[in-house]
């Protein structure tokens, strides 16, 4: 009998084919690190501007945050090209759809963050960002309401992130567009936030808890309020000559802090639980809060104010911190990009 000759794979074949798979279950959630990270820049930016930090590194952060918003982008464009199904698939998912405008939301919070380093740039982020949301909440909203699938336990924070990206808008609109625009985004995201969180309370007091993986976003019930009260702000602001303070916006900042307060207190349900890429669910609220609350600092010149934004952007930089180590680790024990992502 002959010897079948035998068929050798390169070490780079092997590679190839192992990275082919994984770059199909790239997740759209990925871009929540994104959010995570410029949210941060943008807390050391207010922080260095009007408290007076002793150091600046937002310009350092804002840099890191762009070299992975086009390494993250990069993988997703790979993905789509090559997998176009595996897109479509993520799409048509009553949750992973939710995550989808964490793209153009990574637009907006660039605009932000270049909004006093160069008005062109953070103009032309603005655009992008600002159209890209408008198309993917009417897309999300027509698949919510056309979808005859959808039951009770689909629903967590992270539908919030349609809706509510529309009062992120307004916070760098009032300097590129006319006012009217930023109002007609903050009444979007502000009223579904009211509807949304209603759905959501009925969820989670009179049905099952949330699934493990699907456990830190409840940290995204942070975000409203917060950026409600930092983009309520600039449109006032705008609207009236030497705004500080008023009750609605105390509203806001109060609600934002109070959820912050009742989320520490079950921390025990979130030190147990492994790492996900959900993990990252933690990171732009927390952003948020130390953002609103740096604001109330400098509105009010309470020293309590000013104290927990310190403590908060210390709490914020060891956070990202541990989600950029845990992050890299499950990717090189290949634990990120599997199918059960």
């Amino acid at each position: 009998m002959m010897e079948q000759p035998s068929i050798h794979v390169s070490t780079g074949d092997q590679s190839r084919a192992a990275a082919r798979p994984r770059l199909q279950f790239f997740p759209i959630s990925f871009f929540a690190a994104v959010l995570g990270l410029t949210g941060m820049t943008i807390a050391f930016q207010r922080a260095e501007r009007l408290l007076g930090m002793p150091f600046a590194i937002s310009n350092v952060l804002l840099a890191a945050s762009l070299a992975v918003f086009v390494a993250i982008a990069t993988f997703y464009a790979l993905k789509a090209a090559r997998y176009p199904d595996a897109v479509k698939r993520e799409f048509a998912h009553p949750i992973k759809i939710n995550f989808f405008p964490t793209i153009s939301i990574s637009l907006l919070l660039f605009s932000i963050a270049f909004m006093r380093l160069n008005s062109d740039v953070s103009r032309a982020f603005w655009i992008a960002g600002a159209a890209g949301h408008l198309a993917f909440t009417i897309a999300i909203l027509s698949a919510w309401m056309q979808r005859t699938t959808l039951q009770i336990q689909h629903i967590n924070p992270a539908w919030f992130i349609p809706m509510v990206g529309n009062i992120i808008v307004p916070i760098a609109g009032v300097e590129h567009a006319p006012a009217e625009i930023s109002w007609f985004f903050f009444s979007i995201g502000l009223i579904f936030w009211l509807a949304l969180f209603i759905l959501f309370l009925n969820r989670i007091i009179f049905h099952n808890p949330l699934p493990e993986r699907l456990t830190p976003t409840l940290f995204i019930m942070i975000a409203p309020p917060a950026i409600g009260f930092i983009s309520y702000l600039r449109l006032m602001e705008r609207e009236v000559s030497g705004f500080e303070l008023d009750g609605f916006a105390r509203i806001l900042y109060y609600f934002a802090l109070f959820i912050f307060i009742v989320l520490l207190t079950q921390y025990r349900q979130f030190v147990k639980i492994p790492f996900y890429l959900s993990w990252w669910a933690y990171s732009f609220p927390m952003a948020a809060i130390t953002i609103a609350t740096v604001l109330m600092a400098s509105k009010t010149n309470m020293l309590f104010f000013q104290g927990l934004a310190y403590l908060l952007l210390i709490a914020l930089a060891a956070l990202i911190a541990l989600l950029l180590f845990r992050t890299i680790a499950a990717i090189v024990q290949r634990k990120i990009c599997v199918e059960d992502e």
